[in-house]
């Protein structure tokens, strides 16, 4: 490895702190180091690439912050595929395994090849308009259409595959892949997903039939829905970071995407010491 891309929180003082010292650790290794702009006008270094070179230089991303930083990394790294190391400054997440504490051993391993990586699988989700692509997103989470505070339940027609589904009538629904099957998801009832299963998960909130639950479709398959709504206020988001406002008759395709986000993985931790950790399994 020769160039290192960081990432870290923006307008979080101690996400800066830290960053300088992982690059100064980085720099004394006889690495480059990439800083994406917020960090770098911290830091006060002086750049001459554009944030979305990072990704294609760098042969490593370091994300300094917590699930909701990586996962906005992630979507920016899209095709790139490159192994994207997650620290977490706060409590430990599902994504960013690595505790600080644990940044510079690990560190030490990843450069020296001695490391593991997760293959999380994405979504590209398309919104079409009469016809026409309006709107795309890559996803690592979950795609969610979900109704403003004062609207009235939404009626949305589901294919797999073109084969008619249901028509949900509900406050919204949710599409989710294994690693975001612990996020919104899990909050509305869903299946935790291991992420090594190849599947999605379609997930209704607040379904209007009781009968309504959860299911787990192939990652193969393809998944449509139509909003069927007049004057209603609508919207798609991705990641829960980015969205738009959808209108009646808009039709959400989504589908694995070719590329997938390779995780380092925890030397000392597996996902499942990470469950127990985060949904406090076994206390009392």
């Amino acid at each position: 490895m020769q160039q290192v891309g960081i990432y870290a929180k923006k307008q979080h003082p101690d996400a800066v702190v830290f960053g300088r010292e992982v690059m100064e650790w980085l720099l004394s290794r006889g690495l480059e180091v990439l800083l994406e702009e917020d960090l770098a006008q911290s830091l006060g270094v002086t750049r001459d690439y554009a944030d979305n070179e990072i990704p294609q230089r760098a042969d490593l991303i370091v994300v300094l912050g917590g699930d909701g930083t990586l996962i906005s990394v992630a979507r920016h790294v899209g095709a790139q595929m490159k192994p994207i190391l997650g620290v977490n400054l706060g409590s430990l997440g599902f994504l960013t395994e690595i505790t600080r504490d644990e940044t510079f051993a690990t560190l030490e391993r990843v450069l020296q090849g001695d490391f593991r990586v997760s293959r999380r699988l994405m979504l590209d989700v398309v919104v079409r308009r009469q016809g026409d692509e309006i709107a795309r997103y890559a996803v690592l989470n979950d795609a969610v259409i979900n109704k403003g505070a004062l609207a009235r339940i939404i009626d949305m027609a589901v294919w797999v595959d073109d084969v008619y589904l249901t028509t949900f009538k509900a406050d919204g629904l949710i599409v989710a892949t294994p690693t975001g099957s612990t996020a919104y998801n899990l909050a509305a009832g869903g299946p935790i997903i291991d992420p090594g299963v190849a599947c999605l998960v379609i997930s209704p909130i607040c379904p209007h039939m009781l009968s309504n639950r959860p299911l787990i479709v192939s990652s193969e398959a393809v998944i449509r829905i139509e909003v069927k709504f007049q004057d209603q206020h609508v919207v798609l988001t991705a990641d829960g970071q980015v969205g738009m406002q959808l209108q009646g008759g808009d039709l959400v395709e989504l589908r694995q995407a070719r590329e997938r986000t390779l995780l380092i993985q925890s030397p000392t931790r597996d996902y499942f010491e990470v469950l127990r950790t985060k949904l406090r399994w076994g206390e009392r």
